[in-house]
């Protein structure tokens, strides 16, 4: 399992990888496998972020059986954290 680091930094590159796939539109998803081989995340880990991730209603989860994410999109408070994060940026 991973570490709370390690986790953080998987919501972090999930919600990254969304943004950038769908470029900020909300009808628009991923397929979790995509995902998982993209950012080379394990496929629990993946899992759990998502189920964190959508806890925080920043996405919404798509789910196979044994809980794997199967198509992921981002909410619109997930666009509007991206957003934001970007516009810090610069």
């Amino acid at each position: 399992m991973a570490t709370l680091r390690e986790r953080q930094v998987h919501h972090e590159r999930v919600l990254t990888a969304l943004y950038e796939a769908t470029e900020g539109n909300r009808l628009l998803g991923v397929p979790g496998r995509k995902l998982r081989n993209d950012l080379r995340i394990p496929e629990e880990d993946l899992a759990a972020a998502c189920t964190h991730l959508a806890g925080e209603d920043l996405i919404t989860v798509g789910r196979e059986p044994g809980n794997t994410p199967a198509m992921v999109s981002l909410t619109h408070q997930g666009i509007r954290r991206m957003e934001a994060e970007e516009e810090e940026r610069g």
